[in-house]
């Protein structure tokens, strides 16, 4: 395994394999058990400047290339991942200390994407639109827009750098790809590694480990990216928002959540347990669709809590290796420490902890709140971690109030035994994504996925993937002579 992170312990930068040139390194530590994985030496601005410089140049001829021959790259792509799966799987464990579960979920969803891509090749339409003036003809064509700049996070790599990366090559745009620096490997270099081995021309697909501390704000201020696609924290977003428009770059932004998962008085409540214990403590909490609030009609709460309460119990807390294992350990000891914080700082506002495990290193227990304030801040905010806040609540009209109490407004569920009933309640919520009787962690290929208020800016998926990566040219032809004022 050691050796998997070690030969991918490098720069991507025009087709080469390379050490960076910066003056310290990167160190990818497993984050269960602190065993170092690999070091790598960061990139410096310089070397965001070749890779940038680098997919600019392969650009030009791949937008040129036949559609079906660039589709035939992401085929290979697809076998690869298939054959190299329990590799991929291993490396998951190790870097992010995904459980199998998480894993598989991963993997499963990064190749629903990639067979997605192969079909994007072919999407683009160009279109012939009417004209009020006589013998005028109007050409719609859609194009790459250029280069496209990724920034991928922790949680999910490996899926969601190739949401974006797969899609922007697909649609014949160039990509550099800077990871998460905690996730260098599954969410950069083995990305690059499988695109090298798939038939890729080089320079196309560009990754660069580094971090702000080095480059700053190169990696978004650079001239030759069009698009930057960002997915992270609000307060990262707001930031590359910022810096984007003064440079009239386009962004995608995919931010972070605080959804509610809501069970009506006539909801199923065996499955309304399960989706919400699935929907809180999926991949540790790390997921930004997560439900942080489980809202629950007074007239069940009681039974609701027992139930919940019970099967959280049940969930096996440990070695991610261990395919019994349902909670791994969180991202870093940053993130563990915060966690302890938002509990003690929820009992100190009044909450009841109904269950409340220890926290051994990175490994956090899953916790169970009740009775936190409904003004409390921690009910606003993005929690990353296995802690779930149940709240009553007396009637829909309360329950809309408190689930829109946010400034997020990513995603969401409601559990309800009238189909009719989830649907008008979920158009009542201030989100871009909610569902009923499900659970609130979802994704899929061809449905628009994005978030109002801080959870973002923009829709990947489908339709709108193309909107994202591609601009519109408008190319008039004038059959006959204009006639000119003057």
């Amino acid at each position: 395994m050691s050796s998997s992170f070690n030969d991918l312990a490098q720069q991507y930068i025009d087709g080469e394999w390379r050490p960076g040139t910066g003056s310290w390194d990167i160190i990818d530590f497993n984050p269960y058990d602190g065993e170092k994985l690999a070091s790598i030496t960061i990139a410096t601005v310089d070397e965001v400047d070749e890779a940038y410089r680098a997919a600019a140049r392969a650009q030009k001829q791949w937008a040129a290339t036949n559609p079906y021959a660039r589709r035939a790259v992401f085929e290979k792509a697809l076998a690869l991942i298939e054959e190299r799966r329990q590799e991929i799987t291993e490396m998951i464990i190790a870097e992010l200390g995904g459980t199998h579960l998480k894993a598989g979920f991963e993997l499963h969803l990064a190749k629903e994407f990639l067979r997605e891509s192969v079909h994007l090749a072919l999407r683009p339409e160009g279109k012939i639109l009417p004209s009020p003036v006589d013998g005028k003809e109007n050409r719609l064509y859609r194009e790459p827009v250029g280069v496209v700049g990724v920034i991928s996070p922790f949680n999910f790599p490996f899926l969601l750098s190739l949401k974006s990366v797969a899609p922007a090559l697909a649609l014949g745009n160039g990509v550099v790809l800077k990871p998460h620096q905690n996730t260098p490997i599954v969410g950069g270099s083995l990305i690059a590694k499988i695109f090298e081995d798939a038939g890729l021309p080089a320079g196309l697909l560009n990754v660069v480990i580094t971090d702000i501390a080095e480059i700053g704000d190169a990696f978004i201020e650079h001239p030759i990216p069009k698009v930057i696609s960002f997915t992270g924290s609000d307060q990262v977003g707001r930031h590359v928002a910022t810096v984007c428009a003064a440079q009239f770059k386009r962004t995608v932004l995919e931010l972070g959540g605080n959804s509610a998962i809501v069970v009506l008085d006539d909801a199923d409540l065996d499955y309304a347990v399960d989706a919400a214990v699935f929907s809180r403590y999926v991949h540790q909490g790390q997921v930004c669709m997560a439900a942080n609030r489980v809202l629950v009609d007074r007239s069940i709460y009681e039974d609701f809590t027992e139930k919940f309460v019970a099967k959280v119990k049940t969930l096996k807390v440990g070695d991610p290796r261990d395919p019994e294992t349902v909670i791994g350990p969180v991202i870093n000891s940053s993130q563990a420490e915060a966690l302890s914080a938002v509990v003690a700082q929820a009992i100190q506002e009044g909450a009841t902890a109904w269950w409340h495990g220890t926290t051994t290193g990175n490994l956090v227990a899953p916790a169970v709140l009740l009775d936190v304030p409904l003004d409390s801040a921690l009910l606003r905010q993005e929690v990353f971690g296995p802690i779930a806040f149940l709240i009553p609540f007396d009637g829909e009209e309360e329950a809309v109030r408190i689930v829109n109490d946010t400034p997020y407004g990513l995603s969401g569920a409601v559990h309800t035994g009238d189909v009719e009933r989830g649907v008008a309640f979920a158009k009542q919520i201030d989100t871009g994504m909610f569902h009923v009787n499900d659970g609130t962690v979802h994704d899929e290929p061809l449905v628009p996925f994005g978030g109002e208020k801080n959870s973002g800016i923009g829709r990947l998926n489908g339709e709108t993937t193309l909107d994202a990566f591609t601009t519109l040219k408008w190319i008039s032809v004038q059959h006959g002579r204009s006639r000119f004022p003057f």
